[in-house]
């Protein structure tokens, strides 16, 4: 399936009672539970669909510090116009990659895995892959769910081919959390910043690791995003408190996956 785009709409995942039931469904089954045990906490800054914002300035406020994130790219968007800005392209992947960042994978067109047929899917992550490969970036080892959703037999295959597959839904990487639906916790809106903040103090007094996320990264962000301020200001806080700030791969890895 090639999709391409001129011009990037902003879309509304599922709503209705009937979708947030069977994403509660969801989440109860297909499971990997982790086995975590961490001598300090560790968070990971994610950047999803990859607005041309948090490969730059994004990039820049972890890189100042020696530090680096994970970027899911979704292939059919790169270099269009959306609602969060222009997107990222090939060329910024391959740029970030060689930094020492983390390129993982989104779905190629964006594809909201919850409404999307599992075969239908499954073609759409294989063309993601594929363009990613071409790029120079390797073979992604994690995955996002775009909005967050998917269906259940998807969710299963998906499990076999990616360390983590990454969701929308509040909570922290214990043991007992859910590798094929993990949680993680958005930088966005008014109170990202200290929703966020709050996920910090729960991960630090667990001992566990909590992946952070955002969407662009401006002085003016779109809904989706966050300021390069308050993006500073929690990597700042991060490492002043000990946590170990790592890519979603470098975490994996660490847990044992």
């Amino acid at each position: 399936m090639q999709v391409e785009f001129d011009k990037v709409d902003a879309y509304e995942p599922d709503r209705s009672l009937k979708g947030k039931l069977r994403r509660r469904l969801i989440r109860l089954a297909h499971r990997r539970p982790a086995k975590v045990a961490l001598q300090r906490p560790m968070v990971s800054f994610s950047f999803d669909d990859a607005p041309a914002t948090a490969c730059e300035a994004g990039a820049r406020a972890l890189e100042a510090r020696g530090l680096r994130g994970t970027y899911y790219f979704a292939a059919g968007l790169t270099g269009r116009d959306g609602p969060m800005g222009r997107f990222a392209t090939g060329e910024d992947a391959r740029r970030l990659h060689d930094a020492g960042h983390e390129i993982a994978c989104h779905t190629y067109s964006h594809l909201d895995c919850g409404q999307a047929s599992t075969a239908v899917t499954l073609a759409d992550v294989d063309q993601n892959a594929e363009r990613l490969a071409a790029w120079g970036v390797g073979e992604p080892a994690n995955f996002a769910y775009p909005y967050g959703d998917v269906g259940g037999p998807a969710k299963t295959a998906l499990a076999d081919r990616f360390k983590t597959l990454r969701a929308l839904h509040h909570g922290l990487i214990a043991t007992g959390a859910d590798l094929n639906q993990a949680p993680a916790v958005g930088i966005e809106g008014d109170d990202g910043e200290a929703v966020a903040n709050a996920w910090l103090d729960k991960a630090k007094a667990r001992k566990a690791w909590l992946i952070l996320y955002t969407h662009d990264v401006a002085e003016k962000p779109s809904q989706w995003g966050c300021t390069t301020a308050a993006l500073e200001r929690l990597i700042d806080r991060a490492v002043a408190e000990g946590f170990d700030v790592v890519t979603v791969a470098e975490g994996a890895r660490r847990i044992g996956l």
